[in-house]
């Protein structure tokens, strides 16, 4: 249920470098710290460990930042349940679990519980990655399946979701506060 004057779970979507990790933490800078930012990338390479570094630069004081790869939920779970939080982002992490063997409807299924008991906000990130290409392989166009059905789930559980597009959203879902 939506708090007045905001959201309770946000979703925003959007594509690689399209503005969408600015526009979540936009969405809970102005809320009180400390806010929570949940990670799910992991540095692989030097350019990943790059990407991280200026995330966390961009983000600056007031946020505190868990690394939760496969994990979400219970980071979500070790949190206080009042503070504001982001998850960045759900595409790394479908892609963990994918790696990893593990059930992401599983894993939908138990962060969706968390989110619906927790009085906090919650902003989700995901990447839209089904208007592209077709993937050329098996594992691609399973993934790019997963990420859609994923991304179909957390627009239901959510009251607020925005599309990014070149730095400009699209309310798809509810209304931005």
């Amino acid at each position: 249920m939506a708090r007045a004057g905001g959201f309770q779970c946000a979703l925003v979507l959007g594509g690689a470098r399209s503005g969408k990790s600015d526009l979540a933490e936009a969405l809970l800078q102005a809320m009180a710290p400390p806010r929570l930012y949940i990670a799910t990338a992991e540095p692989r390479d030097a350019e990943m460990a790059a990407r991280i570094a200026r995330h966390r630069a961009r983000r600056g004081a007031g946020w505190q930042t868990v690394e939760a790869p496969r994990d979400i939920a219970g980071a979500l779970r070790a949190a206080d349940p009042a503070r504001p939080v982001l998850v960045d982002c759900l595409t790394l992490w479908l892609s963990n679990l994918m790696e990893a063997g593990a059930d992401p409807d599983a894993g939908f299924d138990e962060l969706a519980a968390v989110l619906a008991t927790r009085p906090g906000p919650a902003v989700l990130v995901s990447n839209e990655v089904g208007l592209g290409l077709v993937p050329e392989t098996a594992l691609g166009r399973a993934f790019r399946d997963a990420q859609g059905r994923l991304n179909q789930r957390a627009a239901a559980h959510a009251d607020l979701v925005v599309f990014v597009a070149a730095g400009l959203p699209l309310v798809l879902k509810g209304r931005l506060p």
